[in-house]
């Protein structure tokens, strides 16, 4: 990855310290990368639990960045 421009991020930042290490990656690489390192840098707590997801919030929001980049990198290879 050459750039990434975030349209929208998580409050407590870690949207944009995770894709700080991305820069230089190989796009098959970051999308997963991606989520581990916002798990690392959200500040939730990981023992609260949210009944309706089933998952810490932690956990949610990995999930939430990994997606959202899948979608993106779709997108710029349907673009190609």
């Amino acid at each position: 990855m050459k750039s990434i421009k975030v349209l929208r991020g998580a409050p407590c930042g870690a949207t944009w310290r995770a894709l700080e290490k991305l820069i230089g990656m190989e796009a098959s690489e970051v999308a997963t990368r991606y989520g581990l390192d916002v798990q690392f840098n959200c500040s939730a707590d990981p023992a609260g639990w949210d009944p309706l997801w089933g998952k810490s919030p932690v956990h949610l929001a990995a999930d939430m960045h990994f997606k959202a980049l899948q979608r993106a990198l779709k997108d710029i290879e349907e673009k190609k």
